[in-house]
């Protein structure tokens, strides 16, 4: 991806280096676009990050104010960049069940899970919402990485008989306090009998979607899954936002702050291929059920881990100092390195920012089991300078996620 450079905002760093402090992502036409892209593009996009090979707008100017109307009324989001990977056929539910460690027996039609997918040796390739559409027929809202072509590999490789498939579906994040009237206007009152975590296929007007209880903010909200994106992503963004003024809607980008008050894990920030789901937080252990029946791939690299006990732990930190970023910024642009004092590299804070709220700075940081305990402090080593970190408990709000349960 080609960068850009505006002369007018180079620092000069050392001698012989120039550099951008915030280098342009060239829009153009090899990277793909949502569905939603040229909507949410009329709203001021300020910032644009690569998702899943698409253009995804990060925040538009001011992402703690854009913190704020979440948390205070209704946001609107474009995530058409969560690429719709589709399940179907006379396999489909065991080959679903042998992708994820979750058991899909506990999984209803209508209802949503959120889940891991592993490898062979236990490392997570991807942490989608699974969505349970039709008895055989699933979908996978990816994050950033490309399970298409994994699942197409392994259903080859393994001779199932399943179809393996990128579908037409896009979503969009309706989230916040005033969410639920929003969706009453949209879809009428009965709307409100949906519960967390289960989905409804309703139409709006001569639009098909698939409505869902689930969002990335810890927050009131729901995802609103269209069918035929590519053709009527404008359409229903042009019906939500104009029901959405009388509920005070604002288009915003993904809400680092309040998805890190909430423990929520990023993929290919917290989690990776060279993380595991038994090392990603005692608050994550329901992910995996070791003890089903049915195998599911990387079951026995991750029955050893168990066994053997895992290394390190994703743990919940309080930062001292001054106010870090929002994360989604530009304020972070590696994991900052973790020391006992005066000692070696132990581990990571793999994300951080300023919470408003807490008024405090938090982050996730990946570190050894002898440091997990709450109350444990350590030398989180920033950009600024080296500062003191204390293990809290996280979730840092709303531990137990009664707000989005309501």
């Amino acid at each position: 991806m080609s960068e850009s450079i505006d002369t007018g905002t180079i620092d000069t760093i050392h001698t012989g280096s120039l550099v951008n402090p915030h280098p342009a992502v060239t829009l153009y036409t090899r990277l793909r676009k949502s569905p939603y892209f040229w909507k949410s593009r009329e709203h001021g996009v300020a910032a644009y990050s690569v998702y899943n090979h698409t253009y995804h707008p990060r925040h538009y100017g001011d992402p703690v104010s854009e913190y704020w109307s979440l948390l205070n009324d209704v946001t609107l989001w474009d995530v058409g960049v969560e690429r719709q990977l589709e399940i179907s056929g006379p396999d489909a539910f065991a080959f679903t069940n042998y992708l994820i460690p979750r058991d899909l027996h506990q999984c209803a039609v209508g209802q949503c899970k959120y889940v891991f997918i592993t490898a062979a040796d236990g490392g997570i390739i991807n942490d989608p919402i699974l969505l349970r559409v039709e008895e055989d027929r699933f979908w996978l809202s990816l994050a950033d990485s490309d399970v298409h072509l994994w699942a197409m590999g392994l259903a080859h490789a393994g001779g199932w008989d399943v179809s393996v498939k990128e579908v037409d579906v896009a979503p969009i994040q309706i989230q916040g306090p005033k969410a639920k009237g929003l969706m009453v206007d949209l879809f009428g009152e009965d709307i409100l009998d949906l519960g967390y975590y289960y989905l409804t296929r309703r139409t709006l007007g001569d639009l098909s979607v698939v409505v869902s209880r689930t969002g990335y903010t810890g927050e009131t909200g729901y995802e609103i899954y269209l069918e035929n994106a590519s053709r009527d992503g404008g359409k229903l963004w042009d019906l939500v936002w104009d029901t959405g003024q009388a509920h005070d809607l604002r288009v915003i980008g993904p809400c680092h702050i309040r998805r890190i008050e909430a423990g929520m894990l990023a993929y290919g920030c917290d989690i990776t291929l060279d993380t595991n789901p038994l090392e990603v937080g005692y608050d994550y252990n329901w992910m995996i059920n070791l003890d089903q029946e049915a195998d599911f791939v990387g079951k026995e690299a991750l029955r050893g881990i168990r066994a053997a006990g895992a290394t390190r732990l994703m743990v919940g930190l309080q930062i001292d100092g001054p106010p870090l970023g929002s994360y989604n910024d530009g304020s972070m642009i590696e994991p900052f390195p973790v020391s006992e004092a005066g000692g070696d590299e132990l581990g990571q804070v793999t994300s951080a920012c300023f919470s408003p709220r807490l008024e405090q700075n938090i982050g996730l940081a990946m570190v050894p089991i002898g440091l997990s305990a709450e109350g444990t402090t350590m030398v989180v080593h920033t950009p600024e300078g080296a500062r003191r970190g204390t293990v809290v408990r996280k979730p840092f709000i709303d531990p137990t996620k009664e707000t989005p349960k309501a």
